[in-house]
C-alpha cells in the first residue's frame, strides 16, 4: 500500500479538491454579481466516516478487469453537488441574488479551511516519513 492510499490522506485530498472546486464556485458567484437573474451556487460539503470513507453521498466503486480482452475504464475525477441556489436569500429588482459580503466571508473561510487542510496533510506525510525511517 503507498503512503498516499491511507484513508485519512485520501478523505484530506478529497477535502483539498473540495475547497479548490467550491473556489471556482465562489469566484463565478462574484464575477456575476450584476449578471441579471444570476443567482449564487455553493457546494454541499463533503462527509466522512472515521475510517475516511464517504458518508452520505453516492460511492464510486471502481471496474475490474477480469479479462485481457475487456476495455479498461477511466474513473473520473470527484464531483461534487451544487447547493441547487439555497444559499441566495436576497433578490434584487434585477433577479439577481449575490450578496458580495456574504460571498467574500465564504471566499476568506474557505481560503482559511484549504490552508488547514493542507497543512494536515503535509504534516501528515512528514510523520509518516518519520515513522518508517525516510527522514
Amino acid at each position: 500500500m503507498a503512503i498516499n492510499d491511507l484513508p485519512m490522506l485520501a478523505a484530506l485530498r478529497s477535502k483539498m479538491q473540495w475547497h479548490q472546486e467550491r473556489q471556482r464556485v465562489l469566484a463565478e458567484n462574484i464575477s456575476n454579481s450584476s449578471t441579471p437573474n444570476f443567482r449564487p451556487r455553493d457546494l454541499v460539503e463533503p462527509q466522512f466516516d472515521q475510517k475516511g470513507g464517504s458518508v452520505g453521498g453516492t460511492t464510486t466503486l471502481a471496474m475490474t478487469r477480469t479479462s485481457g480482452s475487456h476495455m479498461g475504464s477511466s474513473t473520473p475525477g470527484p464531483s461534487f453537488r451544487h447547493d441547487g441556489g439555497r444559499s441566495g436569500f436576497l433578490t434584487r429588482p434585477a433577479g439577481n441574488a449575490v450578496n458580495l459580503e456574504d460571498q467574500m466571508l465564504k471566499v476568506s473561510a474557505n481560503q482559511m479551511d484549504y490552508a488547514a487542510a493542507t497543512t494536515l496533510y503535509s504534516r501528515s506525510l512528514g510523520l509518516i516519513k518519520t515513522a518508517i525511517g525516510k527522514r
